[in-house]
């Protein structure tokens, strides 16, 4: 019987419900498509700690080997560390996560040779079709010769390479509480930082996809209640939060602030340019803060403001060369790691830097963080269009206003600036604003939601 997967393929990946959306007879028609719209010879796979992920990833690398093509499964990594392998060996690679969705969903992030992105305009409508006419017609002719499925263990090579980029031999001793979510940081953390001058406090390293103490999502300020307290009752340096498929990283101050992800990146984004000799282009959303490119231009850099989502970030990384990218949900994107993104990569620059001097977190990152944001809020509304339509008629005329739809729309001021973005999967505007001091983003926050929902 036909499949309609239009529910489960994403823009950038395929996500579901397991047994109910997906299962295992689908992830292997996946693994043969995608051996066939990449043409490889061998890809890598690798899971997360998900009940369903090593039954998923089994079969979907008999789809894979079915057609002839040779598999090394990684096992259990985190979805950076799949890139890792991905580029350092120079294969396709499919890693099964549904990152910080609840146990019950799994899904698969592709990425061609060198971590290179697949979504829908580069691969993955290809690949939904193949599953969709298999799924009525039977599997493909198998290859007259099987591939071959063999094992291979990459996280000390992983842990290796990223220890390679960031200078860490001369730091002051830190206590550093870190929250892996019961994700797939309890798997890295340990040995990304073994031997280096740190006291870690683990929380919730143990390895379990039905996430018993909270979700894996530290996005969503209740998830970060835990670790705020613990670093506070620890009088520990700084606190980092893993999602979990542990590709994005959350940091906490001493006093166990969060620390916006901006000014990680305007954070991470000077250091890089002083990796670079003080010269290179960086990336970062039209969501950022102010500072992201304030810094850059400071530290010798070029800004790139670009589109929110990873396709976009990394496909202007690849056609400018860029040497970091930084997104306001805590993904960061290095040259050195094949443009992928690693949130293991910026803690490693987070620790550097504030071991590197005496001061506390708060006061180091106050430097890269030099405004007042909003935060996303998301509105339900009936007619995303028609909002939007109504804000650019609301400041369209006005002379100390500009308007641009790079995504959404995005109005800027003297002294404020705010987006607007129609989500691509629900009813919902997603508002970001951002303001010179707390009055002025408020102001201008309250006036752009008052026309969202009205």
């Amino acid at each position: 019987m036909a499949v309609d997967l239009s529910q489960i393929v994403k823009a950038y990946d395929v996500r579901g419900v397991v047994p109910d959306q997906w299962d295992e007879s689908l992830a292997e028609l996946f693994g043969a498509a995608f051996a066939q719209v990449t043409g490889a010879a061998a890809i890598v796979v690798g899971h997360d700690m998900r009940p369903s992920s090593p039954g998923l990833t089994s079969a979907f690398a008999r789809g894979a080997a079915a057609l002839g093509v040779d598999v090394t499964e990684i096992g259990l990594c985190s979805t950076d560390q799949l890139y890792y392998a991905s580029g350092a060996l120079n294969l396709p690679g499919a890693m099964f996560t549904a990152s910080h969705n609840p146990a019950q969903y799994n899904g698969i992030k592709l990425c061609r040779a060198g971590a290179a992105p697949v979504g829908q305009d580069t691969g993955l409508t290809e690949i939904r079709e193949l599953v969709e006419r298999w799924s009525e017609t039977g599997a493909p002719e198998p290859a007259a010769v099987p591939g071959t499925v063999t094992r291979a263990d990459t996280l000390n090579d992983y842990a290796e390479h990223l220890r390679s980029l960031v200078d860490l031999t001369s730091i002051r001793p830190l206590k550093v509480v870190v929250d892996a979510g019961n994700g797939m940081g309890g798997h890295t953390v340990p040995t990304v930082l073994d031997g280096l001058p740190l006291t870690v406090v683990p929380m919730y390293f143990e390895l379990d996809g039905t996430f018993p103490n909270h979700e894996a999502n530290p996005l969503d300020p209740a998830n970060l209640v835990d670790l705020q307290k613990r670093v506070s009752e620890e009088s520990a340096d700084l606190g980092l939060a893993f999602d979990g498929d542990a590709d994005r990283c959350f940091v906490v101050d001493q006093r166990g602030e969060p620390v916006s992800p901006s000014a990680i990146t305007a954070l991470v984004a000077a250091r890089e340019l002083a990796r670079n000799g003080g010269t290179g282009t960086i990336i970062h959303n039209l969501i950022t803060s102010w500072s992201v490119p304030e810094v850059v231009r400071e530290h010798g850099g070029t800004p790139v403001r670009t589109r929110v989502g990873h396709s976009f970030i990394k496909a202007e990384m690849a056609t400018s060369g860029a040497i970091f990218g930084g997104e306001h949900s805590a993904h960061y994107y290095f040259k050195d790691f094949w443009n992928a993104d690693t949130g293991m990569l910026a803690a490693l620059h987070v620790l550097a830097a504030l071991g590197g001097q005496d001061g506390p977190l708060s006061a180091l990152v106050a430097a890269y963080d030099r405004y007042t944001g909003s935060g996303e809020i998301n509105s339900t509304v009936a007619d995303q269009a028609d909002r939007i339509a109504a804000i650019k008629a609301a400041y369209a005329d006005r002379p100390d206003v500009t308007l641009d739809e790079l995504d959404g729309l995005t109005v800027t001021s003297t002294d404020w600036w705010f987006n607007v973005r129609p989500s691509n999967t629900e009813p919902l505007l997603r508002l970001n604003a951002e303001g010179r001091d707390e009055p002025t983003m408020a102001k201008i926050r309250d006036e752009a939601l008052a026309i969202i929902r009205a």
